[in-house]
């Protein structure tokens, strides 16, 4: 594990996003987080440096990425707003190309159809009930997956179920098929994200991931 490059982290303190940075410090990576509000991060590591913006925003993406080696988004949905998802990755793989970076690595839902899917009776409902709840947001994380499909860098689309927010850490079930458990604790989830930064398993594909109970 390379400890040693720069990785830009978009959507680092959400629910799952500050598990994933808290690792990343743990184990000794320099960070760029882009924060809407500054004050959400609570610290001030050396190894950190904010950038105060939106992800919508193709200047603040430049910037955040400017210097880094790659990028993980654990991006949310703000409430009240319209759905962000594809305009952040349309812009972030603009700054990784100007850039010259390679690896980005971004969840989103189970609900998100790729063609290897043979997804179970359970989490084809949870799919159309997405889809009939929450139709833009869902249509709009569809259409982040065809603009990663169709980009040249090497993506990585993590598919989750219900992200639990504990410490508890263990073993994690993969599959490119089907969401492979009802839930994901938010720790496994970060080091998982962080895995990817080295391998090349799933580049270019979208596993889902669940913990293992």
């Amino acid at each position: 594990m390379n400890t040693s490059i720069s990785i830009a982290v978009i959507g680092g303190t959400g629910k799952s996003g500050k598990y994933l940075v808290k690792r990343l410090l743990e184990l000794g990576y320099n960070l760029k987080l882009l924060l809407r509000d500054p004050n959400r991060f609570e610290g001030s590591p050396a190894q950190v440096e904010i950038i105060q913006g939106d992800a919508r925003n193709e200047s603040d993406i430049l910037s955040c990425l400017e210097g880094c080696q790659a990028v993980i988004s654990t991006l949310g949905q703000p409430v009240g707003e319209t759905s962000i998802f594809s305009d952040a990755t349309r812009n972030i793989l603009q700054a990784m190309k100007t850039h010259q970076i390679q690896r980005y690595i971004v969840i989103t839902g189970l609900n998100v159809d790729t063609p290897s899917d043979h997804k179970s009776p359970q989490t084809r409902f949870s799919t159309d009930w997405m889809k009939t709840n929450y139709p833009k947001i869902t249509l709009d994380k569809q259409v982040e997956y065809e603009v990663l499909s169709q980009s040249e860098v090497r993506w990585t689309l993590v598919r989750l179920p219900m992200i639990e927010q504990t410490d508890r850490s263990g073993e994690i079930s993969i599959s490119l098929e089907d969401c492979p458990g009802p839930r994901v604790s938010a720790t496994d989830l970060a080091d998982f994200l962080i895995s990817q930064l080295d391998d090349t398993q799933y580049e270019c594909m979208a596993p889902f991931i669940a913990s293992v109970d």
